[in-house]
């Protein structure tokens, strides 16, 4: 498997599995919405997208990673947000979320970010061991929380 920055070329590429991506954690498809999504993210710049593509086609997706930048006020350093990552039924065992987050990681180091920061479900621990594995540590420093924006 090779691994590449995605670039507008690759949204049609990309899309299918990014909406496999969001039904996995239970997100409607919404196709559409989804492609525009990634495409004003690649147009503006607002994340880098990584792709593991088969070594021999191009046009086989095995994995994508998704990542937004964000700073640290304390360290005055970048950080990165590794936000999505997701890898092909067909694709799973072969190592391509491994060779995706080594991959970010490089990429977070060039940029000489502070530290990448990932959250899974609490109950996905396929993905907790191979973030560990590749020497994430759980956040016992801070506890998250989320305050949801509605609409009225």
């Amino acid at each position: 498997m090779r691994i590449t920055q995605a670039t507008l070329e690759h949204l049609d590429l990309l899309t299918p599995l990014f909406v496999k991506y969001r039904e996995f954690y239970g997100a409607l498809p919404f196709p559409d919405s989804s492609r525009d999504f990634l495409e004003k993210r690649l147009r503006r710049k607002e994340s880098v997208i990584y792709l593991a593509l088969a070594d021999d086609d191009d046009k086989k997706l095995l994995g994508f990673c998704q990542l937004y930048p964000s700073f640290s006020s304390l360290s005055l350093k970048r950080v990165w947000i590794l936000n999505d990552i997701y890898v092909a039924e067909d694709a799973r065992r072969q190592l391509v979320a491994d060779n995706l987050m080594r991959t970010a990681k490089k990429m977070a180091k060039d940029t000489q970010a502070v530290r990448l920061r990932v959250s899974t479900s609490s109950d996905n621990e396929v993905a907790q061991k191979t973030y560990e594995s590749i020497g994430f540590r759980e956040d016992t420093e801070f506890k998250n929380y989320t305050l949801p924006i509605s609409e009225d």
